[in-house]
């Protein structure tokens, strides 16, 4: 009957294999079940065991999902306000970028662009510094001036640099291969006017500041002014 009832109070045991006070304990449980008559007592010292037993065992996890495990995917720009936020630099697929269509403030000479210019030429015998001449030239010309970045790529020497623009900082980019120079003049900051969805601003300040860099360099710029 005690053992009967020892069954009834105990929970099931966890594998001796992993418990040594598990083991201990069940045989002190053997010696009381043993005793034709137990006390009282015995049955506070039972639920003691109980509770020992309990506290040692075991007890299963619980598998909380963590809050970061999935990010929430990052959703593209989708008004021509927050994609004036995200204006990338840098080369696409080896070439100079277009200009946003969201930015009227840029020149490129990428043909995907509105606002489309003529590569430069450069005369041969400035080709071999080409690169330094150009980066002089932006520091002449332009007010706070930076250059930013000058590396060697796959298609030819890229040239970034950063400088005051009508409504902020205006970022230069180009790309000097062989003797032929493309490149991109872009206004950083986009300023729209509520309610209107078209930015303020155009080509106009880029193509002036271009044309003060190939002036000073003395580079040939072509034109359709000059194809008539």
């Amino acid at each position: 009957m005690a053992v009967s009832l020892i069954g009834q109070l105990l929970p099931p045991l966890p594998s001796p294999s992993k418990q040594t006070t598990t083991s201990a304990t069940f045989s002190q449980l053997q010696q009381i079940a043993k005793n034709p008559n137990p006390k009282p007592i015995l049955f506070s010292n039972i639920l003691s065991l109980a509770l020992t037993l309990t506290l040692n065992s075991p007890s299963p996890s619980f598998a909380i999902p963590s809050l970061n495990s999935q990010s929430s995917p990052q959703l593209p720009p989708t008004t021509p306000f927050t994609q004036s936020k995200f204006l990338e630099l840098g080369l696409e697929n080896g070439k100079i970028r277009p200009c946003p269509s969201i930015n009227p403030g840029c020149v490129s000479t990428n043909a995907k662009s509105s606002s489309f210019a003529f590569p430069w030429i450069i005369p041969e015998n400035s080709t071999e510094n080409a690169v330094q001449q150009l980066q002089e030239a932006i520091l002449k010309t332009q007010k706070n001036a930076k250059i930013e970045v000058v590396e060697d790529t796959p298609n030819g020497k890229y040239l970034q640099a950063e400088v005051d623009g009508g409504f902020g900082r205006d970022v230069l980019e180009f790309l000097v291969k062989g003797d032929v120079v493309t490149y991109r003049s872009m206004a950083m900051k986009v300023t729209y006017v509520y309610p209107f969805t078209t930015a303020i601003g155009d080509s106009k300040g880029q193509e002036e500041r271009l044309k003060k860099i190939i002036d000073q360099l003395g580079w040939y710029a072509p034109s359709f002014d000059s194809m008539e």
